[in-house]
């Protein structure tokens, strides 16, 4: 079964020094996603969990990078960071997915990271303090 052409990666470019992954699509769309980004939303069961509300909540991931990238037939890659996680299969759907919705899924990120008390820094603990 053919994907559609918006489906259909065409290029995949990962900036080490920027850590930003260029990603185009066979219909001319293309996106920018940051390593940290793709990394919080990793499709893998150790961040999304098995089922709703299930979820891990990804912190202290802003440095991180990617060290490998490697095809999984014609419809996926699996992502290595360099902080060991390479358990997701980011399908070709699942990026379209992220980057339509990147704006959306950050800021959604970011209300929960402030809510919870934490941080995106590795190196900030988050302390809350009333007088």
């Amino acid at each position: 079964m053919t994907q559609p052409a918006r489906l259909r990666v065409t290029k995949l470019h990962y900036s080490r020094s920027r850590r930003w992954l260029d990603i185009a699509f066979e219909d001319g769309s293309a996106y920018t996603l940051s390593a940290e980004f793709l990394r919080v939303f990793s499709p893998s069961a150790e961040v999304r969990g098995h089922g709703p509300g299930q979820e891990t909540l990804q912190t202290g991931k802003s440095s991180v990078g990617i060290s490998a990238i490697n095809p999984v037939g014609h419809y996926a890659v699996q992502i290595t960071f360099d902080d060991g996680h390479d358990s997701g299969l980011y399908s070709w759907q699942y990026l379209r997915g992220l980057a339509e919705e990147q704006d959306r899924y950050w800021q959604q990120y970011l209300r929960q990271l402030a809510a919870e008390g934490k941080s995106r820094d590795p190196e900030v603990q988050v302390l809350h303090f009333d007088p």
